[in-house]
């Protein structure tokens, strides 16, 4: 098989001369919006003159229109011609992480292009030219530029409003955190101030306790004096010995 670039002539002049009357049927009742989760997309078939298919689809994220499609051995990179009405427009085509799976990035100039014109060749999509009729492409393209817009900012406002909730929720669990971490710091010092008190409180006992004992010891001795109206008590070691009178 000849590489892509010479395929890519040969299959230009072959869609050169088949001319538009291989062109698919798409008219405006054709261009079905359909929403994504960041984008909207229209599908469409490309026909050749064997018959062959090849569904492709123009895809909008509100700000840009690109040609979505499926090719085995699509290069990571490639710049690339469409036709449109036999004139050329080059545009860069990127392959995504999907198998086969690639975008082509639609300048202004191809969009207008498309916009205004009649027919839509493609030469490198299969071993064959494919075409397909842009009828109804302006008000198409409008749409599907509308739609991006809305699912885009759709999509942007729901991310915005995911993130404010993790935004808040992480706020939520530090806060929770915080407080956790300033319960434990005042239950410790409130633990420190309770034994610090405790120690206080035996300091402040075992001192009265020195300087009663020291005074005790210090003080001088103690004499009572009696008289016969208050007589010493009797002292507990001393014997009594009974006395006997005569009757």
């Amino acid at each position: 098989m000849p590489p892509l670039g010479v395929r890519v002539l040969f299959t230009l002049a072959a869609t050169a001369v088949a001319g538009p009357s291989i062109a698919a049927r798409f008219d405006a009742s054709a261009w079905a919006i359909v929403p994504e989760e960041t984008q909207c997309h229209t599908d469409f078939e490309l026909v050749a003159r064997s018959g062959a298919v090849a569904p492709v689809a123009l895809v909008s994220d509100g700000e840009r229109v690109s040609l979505r499609f499926t090719k085995e051995g699509v290069p990571t990179q490639a710049f690339l011609p469409l036709r449109i009405d036999q004139k050329p427009y080059s545009n860069l085509v990127q392959r995504t992480g999907d198998e086969g799976l690639a975008v082509m990035g639609l300048s202004e100039e191809t969009l207008a292009a498309l916009r205004h014109g009649k027919t839509l060749q493609i030469a490198w999509l299969t071993d064959e030219a494919m075409s397909a009729s842009l009828s109804g492409a302006s008000q198409g393209i409008a749409d599907l530029k509308t739609c991006g817009v809305q699912v885009s900012a759709q999509f942007h406002a729901r991310e915005a409003q995911r993130e404010a909730q993790r935004a808040r929720a992480v706020a939520e669990e530090q806060l929770a955190a915080a407080q956790a971490v300033r319960r434990k710091a005042t239950a410790e010092a409130e633990q420190l101030a309770a034994q610090a008190a405790q120690q206080r409180a035996a300091a402040d006992a075992e001192r009265q306790r020195t300087i009663a004992e020291r005074q005790r010891a210090s003080a001088p001795p103690q004499y009572y004096y009696y008289d016969e109206r208050h007589p010493p008590p009797p002292d507990p070691y001393v014997y009594y010995r009974p006395y006997y009178y005569p009757r």
